[in-house]
Parts: C-alpha cells; structure tokens; sequence
C-alpha cells in the first residue's frame, strides 16, 4: 500500500491513533525513568540528558522498525529448559522456560530496572550514605555523571522500545503507520519531559512513588520474560490509582500550609 492510499484511508487514520495512545501509555514508564534520572543530573545538564535520551529512543524505534524482520525473530524460542508451570484457567502453562532473545532482553531489562530503583530508593531512605557516588552538597542530592546517565538511559530505552515495537507490529503491519505513530509519540514525550521532571523534583513525595513504580515495572518485565504475562492494563490502572490518591495527599499538604500562613499573618 503507497502512502496516499494510507493517507486515505480511514483504518490506516484509526490504527495510527490506537498506535500512539498505546505508544504514550507504554512510554509513561519510560520517561518516569529518564525523569527521576536526569534529575540527579546538575541543573544544566538535565534538561540536555531528557533531549538525548528520548532521542536516542526514536532513534532506536525507528531502527528496530526498518529491522522488523529481525526483530520478529527474537520471539522464536533459543533453549528451553524444560520446565513448565501448573497449566492456568485456559490450559495454557503460568510460566515457561523456554527462552527466545526477547524474553532474555525483558529479563536483563527487568533485573537492572529493580538494581537501579531498589538503590535510588536506599539513597532516598539513607540520604547521608553516598558512598562511591557524586554529592552535591548544596542541594543535598547524590548526582551521576552525565555519561553514566546517558548510558543508562540507552540501557533501558532498549529495553521498552523493544517491547513497544513488538505491540506495534502485533496492531498493524503497515510500518510507515509504526513510524509516524512512534516519531509522533516521542514528540509528546518531549514536550512533556521537562514539566514532569520539575513536577517530581519539586514533590520529593513522588519520587518514591515513581520508583515504587519502576519496581513494579521491573517485576513485570521479569516475569514477562518467563511467559508469565501480566495485562497491561492491571498495572497502569494501579499506578493511575496512587498518583490520584498522592495528588490528593498533596493538595491536602497545600491547603494545611496555606491555612498555618493565614494563621501566622493574622
């Protein structure tokens, strides 16, 4: 199909919309990380960090979409260990061991997502062990490199893009739809990296919350990886559930605090 019989057509115009609602909802977790990461980062270098880092991950996307082919074969099994969970409500085993390159890359991406949440969670419980770290003393906030925060970034934008492209091809076998919807979808994320990461760093509430939310995400990119698939849907619900409740607990914070300063000036 050429590019103006997509542009006229109306399936084309309502897959390209799915796609990037499901590209934005998939790439939440994405850039909470990019966000909470960057923000340890000198004020001069985060605002560059979140532009290189979402730009590596279009990059990436659109690379793993010209590559598809390839791609594809990371879903056929490499060994099977052989063994198999108690067969589920349809008969289908709850986990497997047999391993395909995309189960392995869910695992090593879910390990280094609880490494990396599980120490940023210890820093923010012990905020005077910093040792082996960068410390700024004036904002009292244990820094990284810049390098070191790209790496990472890289590290994990491999991770979600393999999985968001895989959901791609599952809607859709049109790539320049894919392109669009992905060129389209880390154009938002841009736009919105920098408000999220000052809204984070300027509630310290959300922060643990947010790598609350990357454990989680973790355990789920593990146990994706041994055919134990849990709904999407469950886990986003979840996490929409407690910034709802947190946002509560925040303007409840801001009106106790406005209703002291009228106390104070009267």
């Amino acid at each position: 199909m050429d590019i103006v019989a997509l542009l006229s057509d109306p399936a084309a115009w309502a897959a390209l919309i799915t796609l990037v609602i499901l590209e934005i909802v998939l790439g939440i977790d994405n850039l909470v990380f990019i966000a909470i990461l960057s923000n340890k980062l000198p004020p001069e270098q985060q605002s560059k960090a979140r532009r290189i880092g979402l730009a590596l991950a279009l990059i990436m996307r659109i690379c793993l979409l010209l590559l598809i082919g390839w791609l594809v074969t990371l879903q056929t099994p490499l060994f099977d260990l052989g063994i198999t969970g108690a067969p589920g409500e349809h008969g289908q085993p709850t986990f497997e061991t047999a391993f395909s390159g995309r189960d392995l890359i869910l695992l090593v991406g879910g390990l280094f997502l609880l490494w990396k949440a599980t120490k940023e969670i210890h820093h923010n419980m012990e905020p005077d062990d910093h040792s082996g770290e960068m410390f700024d003393k004036n904002k009292g906030v244990v820094q990284v490199s810049f390098n070191a925060a790209i790496a990472q970034i890289i590290a994990l934008d491999l991770v979600f893009s393999i999985d968001s492209i895989l959901t791609a091809v599952g809607m859709t076998d049109q790539v320049p739809i894919m392109v669009t919807a992905v060129v389209i979808t880390v154009g938002i994320m841009l736009v919105a990296a920098d408000p999220l990461a000052k809204f984070i760093e300027k509630n310290p509430t959300l922060v643990m919350l947010a790598l609350a939310f990357l454990v989680m995400i973790g355990l789920v990119l593990i146990a994706d990886g041994f055919g134990f698939h849990v709904p999407k849907g469950y886990i986003y619900a979840a996490m929409a559930f407690s910034v709802a409740v947190e946002l509560l607990n925040m303007v409840k914070r801001n009106r106790r605090k406005a209703a002291l300063a009228t106390e104070h000036i009267a």
